[in-house]
């Protein structure tokens, strides 16, 4: 029986990455056909930030978090589906069979809710921030910096206490301090603890994919790679410790060309 779910949860988990890989996918691809806005500073705003003619701003934000939230699906369920296994360990060990599959559902479910409240967040942000720097040519000629900072910034955060301590989280604790009996609302909440400690160790790599193109196929694939790889590998904080490297004098190099460019 416990072989038989087992093999269900991983089916059920390749459907829903090879579903969520594709239709960002193409949705990805449809952006880039759009190409951007080039603006003063010798850079490209992306058209995630616009309206669509003849759509309501209620609408550029239901299409925003449709993709987001599909997004998320699609970069962080490879490493989130280990994480979930722990948790269907940790919950059988307590004796009474438990209806797994609601359980994991409900998991899963509260991780994706933190996401998709960073997402409702991110949206009117970036808005905010696309508004002012079309109306300011100052300001939009000091994003190239600002881009450079915020990646150095994220790779300086990969070499912190706080990086570790919550990708230990996600990595190797099944719970991390906490009971987990085998009911819906400890299900529910261990999925928003999981979203947010995994929210906290990626905040970094997120960042960068915002500043440098939230719907760049590219740069989503690579960061879902790196925090892929931070959750999966042998040696997960070392790595992290070398992906810091990496973004660090990536970081410098944005800097360096930006004020080149100056």
């Amino acid at each position: 029986m416990g072989v038989s779910s087992d093999r269900t949860f991983l089916g059920i988990s390749a459907l829903l990455f090879a579903g969520s890989a594709a239709v960002t996918g193409a949705w990805g691809a449809s952006m880039a056909a759009m190409g951007g806005m080039t603006m003063p500073g010798e850079w490209t705003m992306s058209m995630t930030w616009m309206r669509m003619p003849g759509q309501t701003w209620v609408g550029a934000a239901a299409s925003f978090l449709g993709m987001w939230v599909v997004m998320m699906v699609a970069m962080m369920l490879p490493s989130l589906v280990p994480m979930l296994s722990r948790y269907r360990e940790a919950v059988r060990s307590n004796g009474e069979p438990p209806p797994l599959g609601q359980l994991t559902a409900l998991v899963g479910a509260g991780y994706f809710f933190v996401w998709t409240v960073l997402g409702l967040a991110a949206f009117p942000l970036g808005v905010a921030l696309a508004t002012l720097e079309m109306g300011l040519p100052a300001l939009a000629r000091a994003v190239p910096l600002a881009i450079g900072a915020v990646v150095l910034i994220a790779g300086a955060l990969q070499f912190t206490a706080w990086k570790a301590h919550h990708l230990a989280c996600c990595r190797e604790l099944p719970n991390c301090g906490y009971a987990l009996p085998a009911d819906r609302v400890t299900a529910w909440r261990h999925g928003l603890r999981l979203g947010l400690h995994c929210a906290y160790c990626c905040g970094g790599l997120m960042a960068i994919l915002l500043v440098i193109g939230v719907m760049d196929l590219r740069a989503m694939a690579v960061v879902a790679a790196t925090i892929t790889v931070e959750r999966l590998a042998p040696a997960g904080e070392r790595v992290a410790r070398a992906v810091g490297v990496v973004v660090v004098a990536a970081g410098f190099l944005l800097i360096v060309r930006a004020a080149g460019r100056g």
